[in-house]
């Protein structure tokens, strides 16, 4: 494919003239043209089809004829593109530069799930290897549930290390990979897009090695990857293990748990709150319940025009909410998690302190906020009553009082700079919606936001 790609490239260069910087690089070129001619003449003839040699040869004679000639087009012909994507698109496991990840592959999709990838090749290996049918449904069953063929039955002794791949239990040398690569890199341009899997207790002294040997057997790149170095990788060979417990235990030998896992239940009779409320066209319920002397400790959501579904939603989502408080996840996490977000249905309420809400959640949790929160704490999310707003503009329109304060001894060559005052945003400005008519932040306005853009508000100013 790279001869016959490089006499193309001469036949073009006869017509358009070879590429930018090829004159003064032509000796050169040729000599590596020479090279990849040289290295067809070294392949094994017992290991190849005669007439795909032959044909190997004659491009290469081509491509150095006709390139003494007019030149090359291209500085570059071919290169290996990386295995995963190239044998997805040809629906084949491997592509032979690459070695098998694993007989049995885990994928990892981007929009969430995974994908099983069984190899196909085994069923043809032992049929070639002299196994019958019955046998080669055992080990290939065997295969599928443990991803492995150390114990699979039948199967001999010597041909095991045909099932070798680059990840499990039965690898590949990562040196091996390299030589590989080393075998191919000849008839090839450019580099070759493969990674080295490397074991996990591979060495910093290892890894130089590798590298070192890459470049006496002149391969143009080589790129590593060492098993479980990140957090999480898009392929693997294990299937999903359940972890085994590990306790740690104390001085007498107990389970530890940490300060907020014990589950502390609510007593069978508690006090309990509940508050109608309308967000846009839609109204429902809260039903909070409280330890008697220790806050809130479940939610109870019930919205009218509800069918099955959503129905069964929210009670998972009062469940979820529920157990968390119980097991003392503070509310103003809850509340900081989910005020201002924002999804039908929204728009104005019937609460005087919450006039306008961007969703039932943002609503549920600004309500559970003002019920059971101190002001401080609420300070921070930019949760307020109407008292406390009331309270505070009329502050902001009293006139400040004077203080007399000692005058401060400045030197004549002192300059005197303004001091900055840069306040942090709240947690209502970091949340504010975009705007529904021009999309930019809005910012807040009371319980309320407006735009600074277009000048549209969130129906409430």
């Amino acid at each position: 494919m790279t001869g016959h790609g490089y006499r193309t490239s001469a036949l073009v260069a006869e017509a358009m003239g070879p590429f930018e910087g090829y004159r003064p690089n032509a000796d050169a070129m040729l000599r590596v043209m020479r090279k990849h001619r040289q290295a067809a003449d070294d392949i094994d003839g017992e290991l190849v089809p005669e007439a795909l040699l032959t044909a190997a040869k004659q491009s290469w004679d081509e491509a150095i004829s006709l390139g003494q000639k007019h030149g090359y087009r291209n500085a570059q012909a071919s290169v290996l593109a990386p295995t995963g994507t190239i044998g997805l698109m040809m629906d084949c496991d491997t592509t032979g530069i690459e070695p098998e990840l694993a007989l049995v592959k885990t994928k990892k999709l981007v929009g969430g799930g995974t994908m099983q990838f069984v190899n196909r090749t085994v069923p043809r290996a032992l049929e070639r290897l002299g196994y019958d049918a019955a046998q080669v449904e055992d080990v290939v069953g065997y295969i599928a549930e443990h991803n492995s063929v150390t114990e699979a039955p039948h199967l001999r002794p010597e041909h095991r290390s045909v099932f070798d791949t680059a990840m499990g239990d039965a690898t590949i040398h990562y040196m091996g990979h390299v030589r590989m690569m080393a075998a191919a890199q000849p008839f090839i341009s450019g580099a070759i897009s493969k990674t080295v899997n490397m074991p996990e207790h591979v060495t910093v002294e290892e890894v130089e090695q590798l590298f070192v040997e890459s470049w006496k057997l002149g391969l143009k790149a080589v790129a590593i990857y060492r098993d479980n170095c990140k957090v999480a990788q898009p392929l693997s060979a294990d299937k999903k293990k359940t972890a085994e417990a590990r306790p740690e235990s104390g001085e007498a030998g107990e389970l530890q748990t940490l300060p907020w896992s014990a589950k502390k239940r609510l007593p069978r009779s508690r006090p309990a709150t509940t508050t109608s409320f309308r967000v846009g066209d839609a109204e429902g319920y809260i039903t909070s319940g409280s330890y008697p002397d220790d806050g809130l400790g479940e939610i109870f959501l019930k919205a009218s025009k509800q069918g099955s579904t959503l129905s069964g939603i929210m009670d998972a989502f009062s469940i979820a909410v529920s157990v968390g408080l119980q097991y003392g996840v503070p509310l103003e996490d809850y509340a900081s998690k989910f005020i201002n977000m924002k999804f039908e249905p929204s728009g104005m309420t019937d609460d005087p302190d919450i006039r306008f809400a961007s969703s039932v959640v943002d609503y549920v949790f600004r309500r559970l906020a003002l019920d059971n929160l101190p002001p401080e704490k609420r300070e921070s999310l930019g949760i307020r009553s109407i008292g406390e707003r009331k309270v505070e503009a009329a502050e902001k329109t009293a006139e400040p009082t004077a203080v007399e304060e000692a005058p401060l001894q400045v030197s004549e060559d002192a300059v005197v700079r303004p001091i900055e005052l840069v306040a942090k945003p709240t947690a209502k400005e970091l949340d504010a919606p975009l705007c529904y008519q021009c999309g930019s932040q809005m910012q807040p306005a009371g319980s309320c936001y407006v735009c600074g853009t277009c000048g549209s508000t969130s129906g409430c100013s």
